[in-house]
């Protein structure tokens, strides 16, 4: 007796369909064998599945059964298959009988006593599932409002394993989910607690944050402990423009691949915001794992990835995620397989500007020298450096301006001039493949986006020449030029959106230290 029934498996943020093929000779020892490359969660199902099945009120079949995970090439993790084999045990030896199991994907954790426990990566099965054309879909209860954003598969969320049984004999004693996706976008940045408007002065790093917001560029802020940089940094996901349903049901995914979507939440409608402390291994940074799983800069796409004090991260992290910052994506090989990650992030650090946290001052005996501060910037590579549009420094807020009472600029007005810049940026790069924002731009798209006219070119010409800059550095000057453009909404870069330009990269001064 041979019976079949659909399960998936994740490879990167994708799902690859699997048979679970069980075949059932009666008589003879009672043996259970299971193969097709399993890990130890899945070897270790036919404990949980028994014990479900007995409190369920149903029978672990007898005699020698063999369960087959197919392909048999391909490794299978997680305890995703504990339903799956529960329900073909159940068919196979006759306990339920049912036709729908040939247009069905079934997903789910038994635990001892039957109940359905949530599993990772149900998005992306659930897209996998539709696009091979399967009709329904089971899975746990809390499972069932990620699987039900994907149109064109009927989803059936169940709490315990006799429901299934229940579902598969009569298909009238539920119903598919149903969720409104419109209305899960109508609430994304409500209730918001963080506002720029709380942000005491610094008037110039907020709108150094508000370019940089507006063309998906990665900055730096340097300066002393207590001059508000991770304040701000926290607040940047509340200027930047909503996710669209593409971006949310991309970021999602990843979310789901780990496991960081909270039980019952459909999609991630806001933007990620991501905080690994300083002592952040590389794998953990960039993703990787004898199972490849993503890394911070991965459950940030879409997203900022906020790396305080910069300078405490070890150099090989930081040195890693240099080519996926200039690829969007991280490739990650094993011996077995090879997955990618997308990791399209706005890249936001905070440092100070030396080991003792302030600035050099010459008349400050105790203070930090010139000497100490370069030999604290230099634990950040050049490349790394390089790959950041903006430096920014942040002084002390005054006395006049922490007393005051008149607050700063709301978040909503902020945001709004951005959206109307990502706008004029949408429309640039339509058509465009994996180009959303100035920051995205390669080089040579820069050279014919960003043109200038004779007084921005000498004005470049002459920074370039006295600062010293890289190849990379210059084209970071065009497109945040580009930004600044897009903000005013003036079709030309002209020499102020260049000044402004070539403010923002103060670590590339001589002078910077003082």
């Amino acid at each position: 007796m041979l019976s079949r029934v659909y399960c998936a498996s994740t490879i990167g943020v994708d799902a690859r369909l699997i048979e679970v093929e069980i075949h059932m000779s009666p008589g003879g020892m009672p043996k259970y064998f299971l193969v097709g490359l399993p890990d130890r969660a899945v070897s270790e199902s036919s404990d949980r599945i028994e014990a479900a099945l007995k409190n369920s009120n149903a029978e672990f079949p007898g005699g020698r059964v063999t369960v087959n995970l197919a392909p048999a090439d391909l490794p299978k993790e997680g305890s995703a298959f504990d339903l799956p084999i529960a329900v073909t045990l159940l068919n196979v030896s006759g306990q339920i009988k049912t036709d729908k199991l040939e247009n069905t994907i079934i997903l789910g954790e038994l635990a001892l006593d039957g109940q359905l426990r949530a599993v990772k990566g149900v998005l992306p099965m659930a897209v996998q599932a539709r696009n091979k054309g399967l009709e329904n879909m089971i899975v746990p209860k809390e499972n069932g409002p990620e699987a039900a954003v994907v149109d064109g598969i009927d989803v059936f969320a169940f709490s315990h394993l006799t429901e299934v049984m229940e579902w598969l004999k009569d298909e009238s004693s539920h119903s598919a989910m149903d969720v409104n996706v419109r209305e899960m976008f109508s609430r994304n940045g409500k209730g918001e607690i963080l506002d720029f408007s709380d942000v005491r002065g610094q008037e110039n790093v907020k709108r150094a944050l508000e370019v940089a917001a507006a063309g998906g560029h990665n900055v730096v802020m340097v300066g002393p402990p207590g001059s508000g940089k991770t304040m701000m940094a926290r607040r940047l996901p509340t200027i930047l423009p909503p996710l669209t349903l593409d971006e949310a049901l991309e970021t999602t995914k990843i979310h789901s691949v780990a496991g960081l979507l909270p039980g019952g939440e459909a999609l991630v409608t806001q933007r990620p915001f991501r905080s690994p402390h300083h002592t952040v291994s590389d794998v953990a940074l960039v993703g990787g794992g004898s199972i490849p799983m993503p890394g911070e800069i991965s459950r940030a796409h879409n997203g900022v990835l906020f790396l305080d004090e910069l300078p405490e991260f070890k150099r090989s992290a930081l040195e890693v995620m240099r080519q996926p910052l200039e690829d969007g994506s991280v490739s990650i090989s094993r011996a077995r397989m090879s997955v990618s990650y997308p990791s399209r992030i706005m890249l936001v650090a905070s440092m100070n500007p030396s080991p003792t946290g302030d600035w050099y001052d010459p008349t400050d005996p105790g203070g930090a020298s010139p000497a100490q501060m370069q030999r604290y910037l230099s634990k950040i590579s050049g490349p790394m450096l390089d790959r950041i549009d903006l430096h920014i420094d942040v002084q002390k807020v005054s006395y006049e301006e922490l007393s005051s009472e008149s607050k700063g600029e709301p978040s909503k007005a902020i945001r709004q001039r951005v959206i109307n810049a990502r706008k004029i940026q949408t429309r640039r790069f339509d058509g465009i493949e994996n180009v959303y924002c100035n920051a995205q731009m390669s080089t040579k798209m820069s050279r014919k986006v960003c043109v200038l006219d004779d007084a921005s070119a000498q004005m470049v010409k002459k920074a370039i020449t006295s600062l010293g800059l890289s190849a990379r550095a210059y084209d970071r000057i065009l497109k945040v030029s580009r930004t600044i453009a897009d903000l005013e909404e003036e079709p030309d870069i002209v020499p102020n959106h260049i000044a402004e330009a070539i403010q923002y990269r103060s670590l590339d001064r001589e002078g910077w230290l003082g």
